[in-house]
Parts: structure tokens; sequence; C-alpha cells
């Protein structure tokens, strides 16, 4: 455990300046706070605080930020009050300490609940003051250290499930590498300790067979760049378990097949001189083609820079080569701590530094329940990166995969609300398209434009979900509020009485209602009826008993007549069992399928690939073996669906219908999903005879000019 002069002597050796009262006040104070207490591992619960503080001060923080480290815990933990702590070290500490506090007091309905409400006062503190997520980071690296001594396995496991999910990705965002790798290795640890295992005994055999190989490939390494006359220091290191992990699992090799597990760092005087080192290196070495990325022109979001590069190295290993000044190397290992502007007073004219947490603080103020604001926060924080720009120049950053309607929530909520379309590159494209590295977008917009429902099955980030969520539920508010009052209106009529606001009043506390537009919106949802409501309002008057008719949705696939001599050709049912096919999957002949029992019902027929059949893995008893009868001759047509984007030009339909008749498919039912000014997004179901049929049908449409683009349908 640290001395107390020990800690003082840390922060005074990169600050002589500091406020020594102020440390040993803190020291003494939480000493006294925490007393007798034990953590899990028997140790005095104080270590930890202490060890919190130790770890901030090899990010060499300030004192203000040291002196919350020590204290972090004793408002939680402790009989000490907020007031205590600012009546005796002043109010900005006190604000940290409360900023880093969980909300344990809180009686909430989940785990899950409890840890989004933690994120999200986290979120909101760290928005005031970012020393308060440096703080809380220390103490999660802390507490991964010595998790080992927790008993309960599972509390172990949902502990690093969370490190791995929330807490490494926010320690990326502020560019804090090497907390964020250790992190995830203390997380992975107790997640997949076996594959961890397995990856150590290959590192170690490898270290055994190379005989000091990283040792070697730095000195040649450091050779090559000084012989062309570029001063340089050059460091060399083994890829953590899990950066190697993951890895393996994206590329889909064996730790055998992957060659570039050593990376080795060469740091030099300035910038012109990275890309002289880097022409150096790349002469002396073949480069991997697809390998290079310049950081340093277009840096991360978290302010990251450097130059990387794969190249066969020394003794033809392929190895990874980061480039980069002894700044850049400083904010790559420290990040935000490495140059915090509440000390040293950096600017971030563009915001883009911060432009992630503004983002997330969006998601948190359109969010409707804490598990949204979780689920779209991971959205945001946990995807690689393209980089793209605006026609002015803007570099934005967005994760992989992100569509041009994700781009345009990155500029602006409003640009996104009313995006009509895009360019990528001076070519209109549907807004699903994805957006690739260097691309420049651009946004049509209209003031006419509301988001689309559709979006949101193709949009990737967070903040895009979140804002497309918060506007489909205030337009289904507002529907559910007019429906709502025609229904009491009609009801009111039909009773013949006066239909008015005000008379309706009287009914909501007796039905627990705050306003008369939420009673509204019950009418129109149809948890609440209008017989409900005359009932409280006309207690005495007989009521006409009229039963509630539910008419339901016509199903897109439709009921066919059955034709002249057809059967339902699949193996494996009951004879006189009805069947049913599920509108989700659309099953053909062809398809690989799988039967579900339902009450009342019969069977229903899924692809063996549909998302409904998550909801029977628990019922395995309902699952029946079936298959198509190809060899039963059968002339019934299935209805086959297709996702098709449609240029919006002169005869684009036509050629959609010609193409699909001359593939001897008929159109029973066409849905258009989505319009802009060039395109038309629509659902087309098809009779075909199998899923053979339907398969020529789509080559044929994608083969004519008309068509932008054209799939089978899912759901």
């Amino acid at each position: 455990m640290i001395r107390q002069y020990e800690l003082v002597e840390r922060v005074r050796a990169y600050d002589p300046n500091t406020d020594e009262d102020l440390l040993n006040r803190a020291y003494v104070f939480s000493m006294k706070a925490h007393g007798s207490q034990k953590r899990a591992s028997g140790d005095p619960y104080f270590s930890h605080p202490l060890e919190v503080a130790g770890i901030l001060t090899s990010m060499k923080l300030d004192h203000g930020t040291i002196a919350t480290g020590l204290l972090h815990d004793t408002i939680e933990d402790t009989v000490a009050t907020y007031e205590q702590i600012d009546q005796q070290f002043g109010t900005e500490i006190a604000k940290l300490v409360d900023g880093v506090t969980k909300l344990s007091k809180l009686e909430l309905q989940s785990d899950r609940t409890r840890q989004a409400e933690n994120f999200r006062k986290l979120l909101l503190a760290m928005s005031d003051d970012i020393r308060v997520l440096l703080v809380k980071l220390a103490d999660r690296l802390h507490n991964m250290r010595t998790l080992q001594f927790v008993k309960n396995p599972d509390k172990r496991r949902r502990i690093a499930l969370e490190t791995m999910e929330i807490y490494s990705p926010l320690a990326e965002r502020i560019g804090m590498q090497d907390l964020k790798e250790e992190l995830e290795d203390l997380s992975f640890a107790e997640l997949n300790g076996d594959a961890r295992d397995s990856i150590i005994k290959h590192l170690e055999f490898l270290r055994s067979e190379g005989g000091g190989l990283v040792d070697r490939i730095t000195d040649q390494l450091e050779s090559t760049i000084a012989d062309a006359g570029v001063e340089a220091g050059v460091f060399g290191r083994e890829k953590r378990p899990y950066s190697i992990w993951r890895k393996m699992e994206q590329k889909e090799i064996s730790f055998e097949q992957l060659s570039d597990i050593m990376a080795f760092r060469v740091i030099v005087a300035d910038v012109a001189t990275c890309y002289q080192a880097l022409g150096f290196v790349h002469a002396a070495y073949a480069m991997v083609p697809e390998r290079f990325k310049d950081y340093i022109s277009t840096p991360k979001r978290n302010n990251y820079r450097s130059l990387h590069t794969t190249v066969i190295g020394p003794e033809k290993h392929r190895i990874e080569v980061q480039i980069r000044t002894k700044e850049m190397d400083e904010v790559a290992e420290l990040g935000v701590a490495a140059h915090w502007r509440y000390k040293q007073g950096v600017e971030d004219p563009d915001g883009t530094q911060y432009r992630w947490l503004r983002e997330l603080l969006e998601i948190l103020e359109h969010a409707s329940d804490p598990e949204e604001f979780l689920e779209h926060t991971k959205l945001e924080m946990f995807q690689d990166q393209v980089f793209c720009f605006t026609p002015k120049g803007d570099l934005i950053a967005l994760p992989q995969g992100a569509t041009p309607v994700d781009f345009a929530y990155a500029v602006h909520t409003n640009v996104g609300d009313t995006c009509t379309g895009a360019k990528i590159n001076g070519r209109m494209v549907p807004l699903r398209t994805q957006i690739r590295n260097g691309d420049q977008v651009d946004i049509m917009r209209s003031k006419a434009q509301t988001p689309s429902p559709t979006w949101e099955s193709f949009v990737v980030t967070g903040k895009a979900r979140s804002a497309i969520r918060r506007f489909i539920r205030n337009r289904q508010r507002s529907q559910y509020d007019e429906l709502g009052r025609a229904m009491l209106k009609k009801a009111f009529s039909d009773e013949g009485h006066t239909f008015s606001e005000k008379k309706v009043h009287p009914a909501l506390k007796a039905l627990n209602y705050k306003t008369f537009e939420d009673l509204c919106v019950a009418v129109g949802e149809g948890h609440l009826t209008s017989r409900q409501i005359l009932e409280v309002l006309l207690p005495d008057a007989s009521l006409r008993t009229e039963e509630d008719k539910v008419v339901p949705l016509a199903k897109a696939r439709g009921d066919k007549a059955k034709r002249k001599g057809s059967a339902v050709p699949i193996k494996g049912l009951i004879p006189g069992m009805a069947v049913h096919f599920a509108g989700c999957c659309h099953s053909l002949p062809g398809d690989r399928i799988v039967g579900i029992v339902t009450t009342g019902k019969g069977v229903t027929i899924h692809t063996i690939d549909c998302d409904t059949l998550e909801n029977f893995v628990n019922t395995p008893e309902r699952w029946i073996d079936v298959s198509w009868d190809m060899d039963r001759e059968s002339d019934q047509m299935h209805a086959g669906r297709i996702d098709i984007v449609l240029t919006n030009s002169p005869g684009a339909l036509s050629s959609l219908s010609t193409v699909i008749a001359k593939a001897q498919g008929n159109i029973s039912n066409l849905k258009i999903t989505n319009r802009t000014p060039e395109f038309f997004e629509m659902i087309v179901d098809i009779e075909v005879r199998d899923v053979k049929h339907l398969t020529n049908i789509i080559t044929a449409l994608r083969a004519d000019p008309a068509i932008s683009s054209v799939d089978r349908a899912r759901g």
C-alpha cells in the first residue's frame, strides 16, 4: 500500500506546485472514513482509493483529480456526506466525487436498468468535467485488477462484460490506448479465460523459438532508419492477447495464420520526419497492400495521430510499424490526460475532440428509457470507423457500415430529419448505401421531409436511431390521439350525447390519466375503450351492448384459392394437419424449412434461418422436422418476396413488370416503402414455383438498367 508521503512525492515529481496540504487532508479523511472496512481480498478497503490515486498519478493529473481518487468512494460506501466533502475540500472536488458516485441507493427494476442509470449519471457529470471519467476509469481498472477476489462467478462476469462494453470503449474515445487495452485484456481473462490462456501459450512458444526476435527486429529497424539519416527511437512489443483474439475472430483465421502479432513504434522529431521515415521503411521493406493508414492528416475522433503501415520486415516477418512524434505518442498513450484543457488551456475550436460526447448527450436527451439509451450508446462507441467528407471538405468520422442518413445526423439532427436524398462523390445513391473511406457525401434536404420509419432498419449510429425513434414515437402518439378523439366522438354520438373535452375531464382522475391527450392516446392504442369512459361518465345510463370488432390487417401474402390438383408438397406432416406459411420469412420450395406447432392453428412453416425461431428455442417440443417434397409434382404457386430499389425514371415500373412476366412470374402484391425524387424503394410479392424460379427472376431484374438493386426479402 502506498504511504502518504510517497503519494505526495509522486505528484510533486511532475507538478512541483501541487497543493500538498489538500492531498494530505484527502488521504487522512478517506482513511478515517473507510475505517475498518475490508475488500473481498481481505485487504483494508482504504487500499482501493489509494491505488486509484496511484493510477491517476501515472497519468500525471492535477492535485484535484488525485484528491478525488482518494475520496471517490466516501459518499457511496461510508457515512460521509456531500456537504462534508464540499465544506472540507471545496465545491469543485465535491462535484467530482459526486459525479463518480453510483446510484446505489435507487431501487431500480433490474441490474441492466441500474447499469444504464449509473452510466447516464456518469455521462452528465463528465460532460461538465472530463476528470470524472478519468477517475472512474482508474477506479474500474483497479477493480478489474482485483476481480479474482469476487467469489460470485456471475457477478465477475457481469462486471467484466460491463467493462468490455462500456468502459473500454470510453477509454478509447478519450485516447487512452494502454488503459483501454488493459481493461479489455482483464475482461477477456474472465469472459473467455481458456482462449486467453491458449494465446498466451502460443506467444510463449514463439518467444522460445524466436530467441529475442522482437529485440532483433527493433535493432534492425532502428539501424535501417539511422542509415537513412533520420534520428528516431524504435520500440517493439507483442500485441495483447485480446487484440490477437479479436483479429482472429474478424479475419476468421487461426493463430498460426496470423502474421502481424508484433507492433513496432518509431518516434521521430516532427511531422515532416514522420513521412520521411515512412518513405525509408517502404524503400527497405515490401509494403503489404491496403494496410497503410494516415491518421496524421485525418486524426481519429479521439485526436489519435500516427502513420500505420504493415511491411514484410527484417527476417521476413510481417510486422506493423507505427510512426509518430513524441507529442503524438503521449496523446496515444494518455489521450485527454496528456493535455487536459483545464490545466494547460488546450482549445478545441471545432469541437472535434469532444464531438462524440455531445452526440451521446443528444442520445441521452431523446432516449425514451435508460435501457434504450444504453443500447444506442453502445452503438455509438463500439464500432470501427470510416472517414468521409462534406462538400466543404470537413471531416466526419462514422462507424463502419454507416449510410448517408447516419452522415446527415452526424452533421446535425435537423439535417437528418429533413434528409431526402444523397450524393456520394457526385452521384445520386439510395439512402441505404454504405459509405466508404474517403467518400464525399452531399445531403439533399427539404423542409417538408420527415424521418422515415424504414431508416431505422439500416442506420448504424446511436444518434441516428435515437432521433428516428423519437420522431416515430411523437408521430404515433399524435396519430393515436387523433384516432382516440374520433372514437370518443362517435361513442358519445351513438349514445345521443354531444362530445366535448370538458365533458370527459371528470373521467381522468377515475381512470388515472394526467391529461385529456393521454386518455385519447390510450383509447387510440386500444389500452382503454370508449365504453369504459362512458361507464364512468354516465353510470346510470343503459349503454348499448355492442361487442368490439377487431379488423385484422390484410396479409400481404394473401389467401389465394388453391389451384386445381395442387397440394402442399411437404414431407414430415401428420395427415390432415392444417398448414400455414409464416409471413416473416416467405419460405419457398427448395428452402430448408422447419415446422412450429401452434395450438388451434396447426403447423406454421418457417425457413431454417428465420429470426422468429429464436422465440421457440425454449420449447423444442413444438418443433417438427419437415422438408419440401421435391419429388411430388405440384402446380401450386408460392409468394416470394423481394426488396427492390427502382430508379424514378419513365418506364421503370413497366420494365419491372415486363422482366417478371417474361420470367413467368406474377406480381401478387406491391408496396412502396420509401420514395425520393431519384429512387423508389418497394416490396414486391411474386408468385413463383420455387427458390430457383425466384432466383432466376432476381438475376434478370439485376440485369435491367432501370433497377438499382434487388434482393430477396427477409421479415
